[in-house]
């Protein structure tokens, strides 16, 4: 039996964990003036969610695929409710770093396991649509953040933004344990091999698959976290600063999910793989040097355009390739480790993408050759993307194969 409210479920338990992501950057002006952080300590808080993904991607992805996928989002979602309500009652910067590293694994729980999850809950025919729109829920819960966050801090304070994603991250735990089918036994998930953790990894790591969908995802996340980040500034320089400025960078965040929504939609129809990465990596290119570029420096309204074009139609890449996860790993049971070492290369990508170009910035004097550092991400993910769809085609036709002699037997 399909459950087919399950998978937006899911989707929305996804939005509910980045909401933990955003909540900070509107948060650090109000946290450095009440709690005394430093920009060093700042820096830090920014990063910890990455740095966690790094380190711990690949192994939550172990465990979601061992403990069962149910229990994994719930108790990555249960974690980051129990990190958030302690961190309103934070008095410093030590406690907060903590309770960030916190977050930063709840996250993970609640996210890497999230594709196969949705996949397991749609019809069999309809996977690629709903994993798109799985997609969206990074820039969602971003955008809906860097939106509401100033609000709600203007007229509670920041601990009452922190209490309200924590509250928000219980209810999805506990519509997930409600709604969402059960894993099943523990026993009934094991494996009849007797199929360990250990041979799982050597078994992804091993794989071309995994290693194409992490790579591009990692040049996509490098640039796109760069370029969103230092739109503000740009902005400021422009005279769009303040309120203004925060708004306009929210909406350039959102605008993000309408290409990963497309992705899953044109994949079921049947569009190939390689042409939605290439024709994301085009845009990314072009969006970066209409925003940053020397040509654009006197017109903000086709700075702007160049921003929405960056990351709307670069929303293309992460929905196609959280489609192709399933496609790419090399079995059913390393789909989520699959995700996981997905994740951990996009914050490889995250952590090391803004130094860089804020390197580039400083040593040309301006942004003006930003656009060249991006570039660069755009031609390696153009290759990697023809590389990725040769897989999956080749992944695609030997499970086809599989399953004609199943029939036949």
């Amino acid at each position: 039996m399909q459950h087919r409210h399950a998978a937006w479920i899911v989707v929305l338990a996804g939005v509910s964990a980045a909401l933990h992501v955003g909540k900070l950057p509107p948060a650090l002006p109000v946290l450095r003036a009440e709690l005394g952080i430093t920009l060093v300590q700042a820096g830090f808080l920014l990063s910890l969610v990455q740095l966690a993904a790094m380190a711990l991607g690949l192994i939550a992805g172990l465990l979601a695929d061992g403990i069962g996928l149910k229990r994994c989002v719930v108790t990555g979602l249960a974690l980051l409710s129990a990190a958030g309500f302690a961190g309103g009652f934070a008095h410093g910067a030590s406690a907060l770093l903590a309770l960030r590293a916190a977050e930063g694994l709840g996250f993970l729980l609640a996210t890497v396991p999230a594709p196969s999850l949705v996949r397991r809950a749609v019809a069999p025919a309809a996977p690629t649509r709903m994993l798109g729109v799985w997609g969206s829920f990074m820039p969602l819960g971003t955008a809906l953040a860097l939106l509401t966050g100033p609000l709600v801090m203007a007229a509670f304070g920041w601990p009452a933004w922190w209490w309200l994603t924590a509250a928000l991250s219980l209810a999805m735990a506990a519509w997930v344990a409600a709604r969402v089918p059960s894993d099943g036994p523990r026993a009934a998930r094991r494996p009849a091999d007797g199929e360990r953790w250990q041979r799982r990894l050597a078994h992804t790591l091993t794989a071309p698959g995994p290693w194409l969908g992490a790579l591009t995802f990692g040049v996509y996340s490098a640039q796109w976290l760069a370029v969103i980040g230092f739109l503000p500034s740009l902005y400021q320089q422009s005279g769009w600063g303040g309120a203004r400025g925060a708004a306009l960078t929210a909406l350039v965040a959102a605008v993000n999910i309408t290409g990963n929504i497309a992705a899953g939609r044109l994949l079921a129809r049947g569009v190939r793989p390689q042409v939605l990465l290439w024709a994301g990596f085009a845009a990314m290119a072009l969006g970066a040097w209409l925003a940053f570029g020397a040509s654009a420096a006197g017109s903000a309204p086709l700075r702007y355009a160049g921003a929405l074009l960056f990351s709307s139609v670069g929303g293309l890449i992460p929905g196609t390739l959280f489609a192709l996860a399933p496609t790419l790993a090399p079995g059913e049971r390393s789909i989520s480790t699959t995700v996981g070492w997905m994740q951990q290369w996009s914050a490889v990508g995250q952590v090391s993408g803004p130094p860089l170009v804020a390197w580039v910035a400083s040593q040309a004097g301006g942004w003006q050759f930003t656009w060249v550092l991006t570039g660069a991400c755009c031609a390696a993910g153009a290759l990697l993307a023809a590389l990725t769809g040769r897989r999956h085609a080749s992944n695609q036709a030997l499970a086809l194969a599989d399953q004609a002699r199943s029939a036949i037997k």
